[in-house]
């Protein structure tokens, strides 16, 4: 009989074409994978990886194989949820995937509240942005995703998964305190035109979204830094090198040295949950999407930092 662990290692070796890399996302040893395909080998009696440089190729009994266990797997997964919707308890395990600024500003509530109510249940998180996670939670590695996309620019969602609204994330100007905007009640897009832009790197969500609404305003945007953290971002505004547009949630505190505006007209992020459709029966994911709606009803307003007294920075000097 082929065990399941041993035909998922293979599947994630074939997805991810490595053994290092089907390791990672696994969440095990590149040894274990190894041996995991080893005792298939055996099982199967047939070679199913070649070396190919310094990698691996999968030989035709493994994609023949391949093709099998993720019908198999598949199955397995749906009649675990029937099993678990069945009983009607919230225990096992769930395998979380939530974009930076979620996973700072949305999971630590989420886990502390899941842990308290379900002592049971084991939920592990992993920070990974929506276009990574996505088509892992469609695989089944992950069982829930936090993703997002903006205002006018709609993320796809594959086939097979469901999704539920979390949160509309308003996202504003960040400006330097001496902006000649500053102190302006709200900014149109258009004003910005010959701005020096902070962004998120080539490729993100966040950046193409950018880059797309300013073009539809009449505005090419010059993107002097690319940069991937909020709190960079805000460092950098606050050191004069330009302007970015962050949204509220995970922004923390802000550098006393920087302002934020409001954008006309309203710009908008909007949060979502995402699972396999046939997860949706299953207790511990109602749980855990249950305590994520608590806590983006409870998200706070970032506060702006206080400038240090003098005492605290005699005090810190010493």
């Amino acid at each position: 009989m082929l065990d399941l662990d041993r035909l998922r290692a293979l599947n994630a070796v074939a997805e991810y074409g490595s053994v290092s890399a089907a390791a990672d996302v696994l969440g095990i040893t590149t040894s274990a994978v190894s041996q995991q395909i080893a005792k298939l080998e055996r099982e199967t009696a047939s070679r199913l990886l070649e070396r190919s440089g310094r990698g691996v190729r999968l030989t035709d009994a493994a994609h023949l194989l391949v093709r099998h266990a993720e019908r198999i797997l598949a199955l397995v997964a749906e009649a675990e949820a029937d099993l678990e919707a069945q009983r009607g308890s919230v225990v096992g395990r769930l395998r979380v995937a939530a974009f930076p600024t979620a996973a700072r500003g949305i999971m630590p509530r989420v886990l502390g509240d899941v842990a308290e109510r379900h002592p049971q249940l084991t939920t592990r998180l992993f920070e990974a942005d929506p276009k990574v996670a996505l088509p892992q939670v469609q695989r089944g590695e992950f069982d829930l995703a936090i993703v997002h996309d903006w205002q006018g620019s709609p993320l796809p969602i594959p086939d097979g998964l469901e999704k539920a609204p979390l949160l509309d994330d308003p996202a504003e100007v960040v400006l330097p305190a001496g902006h000649p905007l500053a102190g302006s009640s709200s900014v149109e897009l258009t004003t910005l035109a010959e701005e020096s832009w902070i962004c998120a790197p080539p490729g993100d969500i966040c950046q193409v979204w950018l880059t797309q609404r300013l073009r539809q305003s009449g505005v090419e945007p010059r993107i002097e830094h690319d940069v991937a953290e909020y709190p960079t971002q805000l460092a950098m505004v606050a050191a004069g090198l330009g302007i970015a547009i962050l949204p509220r949630l995970g922004r923390g505190i802000l550098p006393p040295a920087v302002v934020t505006v409001p954008v006309r007209p309203v710009l908008v992020r909007h949060l979502y949950v995402v699972w396999r459709a046939e997860a949706a029966r299953r207790p511990a994911v109602q749980a855990v999407v249950a305590a994520m709606r608590t806590a983006v009803a409870n998200v706070e307003e970032p506060q702006m930092a206080s400038p240090p007294s003098a005492e605290s920075a005699i005090d810190s000097a010493k």
